[in-house]
């Protein structure tokens, strides 16, 4: 098989051309959360799924949507709630007594963009519905199988200060998530100047701006992504800071008794693939150690499971990634 010849200039200008008109789009909606807007960016070049964690009201919601906006591309989002069934999500078979037979309804999920607000409110079984489709790219209905479209892109929310009435998510199913993010409230300049936009009208719907691309632009910006340079020395750093998480003896230090298991292989290919996309997002045709750094928190912390003396200590896996990039030498 012949190898695919890595992004070049012409390339990457293209997509920071692209790139620039989505980041202007997602200002229009999106006050600050500049780490959110990346992450979104992220999952959208690189076809990972995303799951955010934050307290209610911080443009979630708001920037998803505006996502799907910008592409031109469609946007479902579904509420999760305990008595939501697997074919609210994916769709089921609806019986018409006037022609005899059964007609098939396709589900939210079949959009470029999901949003699965409050995931873990759902429960266990609808939970796994999405695996299928975050894995497969496609659902199954009736014995058959239904292609999802191109580009897809799962972001889920969960709210960390309510615990009533939730479900803890499957370690399965946060390992599909390509990152994890966890947000934080704007700045009292920026809380300023969202209550300035409500004002002046910009967030009603006539207000809307016309989308900067197509989705056959995003398929091009991700087969542009695939082919960013990863040295070698750089592939060996990602894999040993995952296999750190399995190795904790010799890593981790005090940290090493708190962990339960570490880092699925998943991790690796997470680091990869979404190490490319913040390379072609800061105009590089070549991953550097900190895009890798950058992305540790959003791709390891939620992949590590602590025990039961970690939650007494209050020990968090933040303090055991921070510890793991202080623990492995850097190219």
């Amino acid at each position: 098989m012949t190898a695919t010849a890595p992004a070049n200039t012409q390339e990457i200008a293209h997509a920071q051309t692209i790139l620039n008109g989505l980041e202007s789009y997602l200002d229009h909606f999106v006050v600050g959360q500049q780490r959110l807007r990346e992450s979104l960016l992220i999952g959208l070049l690189s076809s990972g799924h995303l799951l955010l964690e934050s307290v209610p009201g911080l443009a979630k919601t708001t920037a998803a949507a505006a996502l799907a906006n910008a592409v031109d591309g469609k946007f479902s989002r579904i509420q999760c709630t305990p008595d939501l069934l697997p074919a609210d999500i994916i769709g089921s078979q609806i019986y018409n007594a006037r022609e005899g037979s059964f007609n098939t309804v396709l589900g939210p999920v079949h959009a470029n963009i999901v949003l699965l607000d409050e995931i873990n409110r759902s429960s266990a079984k609808t939970q796994s519905a999405m695996l299928e489709a975050m894995q497969e790219k496609q659902t199954t209905i009736g014995g058959h199988r239904f292609e999802l479209p191109r580009p897809f892109l799962v972001m889920a929310t969960q709210n960390p200060i309510e615990q009533e009435g939730t479900y803890q998510l499957p370690e399965a199913q946060l390992d599909r998530f390509m990152i994890k993010d966890l947000l934080t409230h704007p700045n009292p300049i920026e809380e300023v100047e969202i209550l300035s936009r409500l004002d002046s009208g910009v967030f009603d719907r006539d207000s809307i701006p016309d989308p900067t691309c197509t989705l056959d632009d995003v398929v091009t910006m991700q087969r542009y992504a695939r082919t960013i340079y990863i040295d070698p020395a750089i592939t060996r750093y990602l894999v040993e800071l995952v296999h750190a998480t399995r190795n904790t003896g010799k890593y981790l230090g005090r940290f090493a008794p708190f962990i339960e298991y570490g880092a699925s292989p998943r991790a690796s290919i997470a680091f990869t693939t979404a190490g490319r996309a913040l390379a072609m997002i800061r105009g590089r045709n070549y991953v550097i150690p900190e895009d890798i750094k950058d992305l540790a928190h959003r791709v390891l912390a939620h992949r590590i499971q602590l025990n039961f003396e970690a939650a007494a200590e209050n020990i968090t896996s933040a303090q055991v990634v921070d510890a793991l990039l202080m623990a492995v030498p850097t190219p």
